[in-house]
């Protein structure tokens, strides 16, 4: 009796880990609030085949405007920095991301200094840098075995996984409103331990796929 018991937990504590693990978009919860309104997303697929939450204004005509002006990728909110994400790693990530989405941008309109009634504003925001400890894998779900991953998480031998969470937003400049929004989150390369440091190179690539993404984008995929 005890014997199904056990396994009966192990089972369930293994669809709740591979669950907890399956999730490649942002949920609700980790939404951050730089976006006025997130009611409206629809979990879709870039250009490239990544999974995000996007609203595109059913009205919306890129003919309707001559330039973008872009206003600089911020973290939102101010995150502290730790031992493993530390200050000058969030400023090389940022750094980085506007970099990219900067030149993407300007690849699909003119940037433009100044805003003018033809005109569409950028905003978006790094709103999470994350490094988690991967989920258990099954056979780790067996409670003995539950006891050996404990004490990996304890001492710092446990691989990490990494992610970097981004919102953003095209504004119409005549109306004030939102015409584009997208909620999108990437997995960036893992990290042997929790002792060792997140770089930004560990989050390049998924900054690269925004950036590719957004040269890439059809206003028709709505």
């Amino acid at each position: 009796m005890r014997s199904k018991t056990l396994c009966k937990v192990a089972t369930v504590a293994a669809m709740l880990a591979l669950t907890g693990c399956a999730s490649k978009i942002a949920q609700p919860n980790q939404f951050s609030g730089f976006l006025k309104d997130y009611s409206n997303l629809k979990e879709t697929t870039s250009a490239s085949g990544k999974p995000e939450l996007r609203w595109i204004d059913p009205n919306y005509n890129p003919a309707n405007y001559d330039n973008v002006v872009f206003n600089p990728i911020v973290y939102y909110p101010v995150p502290k920095p730790t031992t493993q994400v530390g200050q000058n790693a969030l400023d090389q990530i940022r750094n980085y991301t506007n970099v990219q989405l900067k030149k993407a941008i300007s690849e699909k309109k003119p940037l433009a200094t100044t805003v003018g009634p033809r005109s569409l504003i950028f905003r978006g925001a790094i709103t999470g840098v994350d490094s988690s400890k991967e989920g258990l894998q099954f056979y780790e779900v067996v409670p003995v075995a539950m006891i050996v991953a404990g004490t990996q998480m304890a001492t710092g031998h446990r691989t990490m996984n990494t992610s970097l969470y981004f919102e953003g937003e095209l504004i119409d400049a005549k109306t004030n409103k939102p015409v584009i929004k997208i909620v999108r989150k990437g997995e960036g390369k893992s990290l042997s331990n929790e002792n060792t440091p997140l770089t930004a190179d560990a989050l390049k690539a998924v900054i690269d796929e925004m950036a590719i993404d957004a040269v890439k984008f059809d206003p028709s995929q709505k």
